[in-house]
């Protein structure tokens, strides 16, 4: 779904009439949905059982998948997106979780390797069936496609997924915190594409303050939804979710722009921009297994950091696009930086859930997955932020073609610089296996 809706964006825009702005909200709402519910649902997941949740979010997931292909209008078609994002939240808060305490820990590398893998192969796939669908069927078939598929796996989890976890019932949930939470973040992204206007700034200072206050809560509250101790003591954890959440700021736009750049200045099918566009998660399948198998003997920062290094080099090499550039050059790009995400994906994700005790599998999945929605609301927020100040809400048409170029490069030097400061950031975890195996987490709650 994440990567074959790129395809579908410029025929949305031409079917419903909905400028550049507008069209990253069908992008974003599913993301911005699924970040506000991913640590609340994490934390009813541990409390009454991760394949509850599960189950309960692949149902949503499919029902909001076959809403978003009915979509009159582009309102409807952002509002569905929004109630899907719920679903996703329940299935990506919980999958981690299911999958870490289903192996031991000298495998947990190779099992969350294969998982990863599997989701950049649905990401290679969804370019290509994403652009063939488009061409054949229109757009409103990928989202019928993508219910149909959920149904299957709806299916497959009533039947195979038994007794994963049993749940802390005396447990209490965080309403008031969770509420916060979410109303913070909303407002922190509806921020972002309201600049640079007044209230837009308005949104981006009350929503700063809404984490702020979030936090102080967090720090008084009983059963708080986020137990800050982890990150007080724990720099494992604390900087890998820090990496996690500047990977995905620097790349998630990737393939919304040139998804665009190919489609409307380059003037290729949907089908053919499916095909260039595959490189990057072809070469993140091929390799992220083989770095999750390597993160269980080799140091995980050391991996996951040397993938940053080279997602910095590809996004620094896309700041030089422009209308003239060579198919091969935008090839070379893509490759460098699903080399680099396959080296950092599932060692930092190893590394994450190592550094915490199992009976906060939950909710430190759920962090993780968060820490990737809110990089990716990030890093559609700075692409909203720059189009609203370059372009303005205006359609993407010939005449606006140059802007929208100008607006791309600004917006991966943007993303280089922020990528390069990521480096840091992964180095500066420590060692994962400083304890002999021993979670972080125990070492600094005793």
């Amino acid at each position: 779904m994440g990567s074959s809706i790129n395809l579908a964006l410029p025929a949305i825009s031409k079917e419903l009439s909905i400028n550049a702005i507008v069209l990253g909200w069908v992008v974003t709402a599913y993301n911005l949905s699924a970040a506000m519910f991913l640590l609340p649902l994490g934390r009813i997941a541990d409390i009454k059982g991760r394949e509850r949740v599960f189950k309960a979010g692949m149902i949503i997931y499919a029902l909001f998948s076959v809403a978003s292909a009915l979509a009159p209008t582009g309102a409807t078609l952002i509002a569905s997106r929004f109630l899907q994002g719920i679903g996703g939240a329940m299935i990506f808060g919980t999958s981690t979780a299911i999958l870490t305490s289903s192996f031991p820990v000298q495998e947990r590398g190779k099992a969350l390797g294969i998982n990863i893998s599997a989701v950049y192969l649905g990401s290679s796939l969804g370019p290509v069936i994403g652009g063939v669908l488009t061409n054949a069927f229109g757009w409103r078939s990928i989202f019928a496609a993508n219910g149909a598929i959920s149904a299957v796996v709806i299916v497959l989890s009533l039947v195979q997924m038994k007794n994963v976890s049993t749940g802390q019932e005396r447990a209490k949930f965080d309403l008031p915190g969770s509420l916060i939470y979410g109303l913070s973040l909303t407002l922190l992204m509806l921020g972002f594409s309201s600049l640079p206007s007044a209230h837009g700034a308005i949104f981006l200072l009350a929503g700063a303050a809404g984490i702020v206050s979030f936090g102080v809560i967090m720090n008084k509250t009983a059963s708080p939804l986020l137990d800050l101790k982890v990150f007080k003591r724990n720099t494992v954890f604390v900087f890998s979710n820090l990496a996690a959440l500047i990977n995905y700021s620097a790349t998630f736009a990737i393939g919304f722009l040139i998804s665009l750049y190919l489609q409307f200045v380059k003037g290729f099918s949907p089908r053919h921009a499916g095909l260039i566009l595959v490189v990057q998660p072809v070469i993140m399948t091929i390799f992220t297994s083989i770095a999750g198998r390597l993160s269980d003997s080799i140091e995980p920062r050391l991996l996951a950091s040397a993938g940053m290094a080279l997602t910095t080099v590809g996004l620094g090499i896309f700041i030089f696009l422009d209308a003239s550039t060579p198919i091969s050059f935008v090839i070379i790009c893509l490759a460098f930086i699903g080399l680099g995400f396959a080296l950092f994906s599932s060692p930092n994700t190893n590394a994450t859930m190592s550094s915490v005790d199992k009976r906060h599998y939950g909710v430190a999945s759920a962090m993780l997955g968060t820490m990737r929605l809110l990089g990716m609301m990030f890093s559609m927020g700075v692409i909203m932020m720059i189009l609203s100040m370059i372009m303005g809400k205006t359609m993407i048409t010939p005449e606006q073609y140059g802007v929208f170029m100008r607006s791309a490069r600004i917006a991966f030097a943007v993303f280089t610089a922020l990528c390069f400061a990521g480096i840091f950031a992964s180095l500066a975890r420590g060692n994962v296996r400083s304890s002999q195996g021993a979670p972080a987490l125990n070492q600094a709650l005793r």
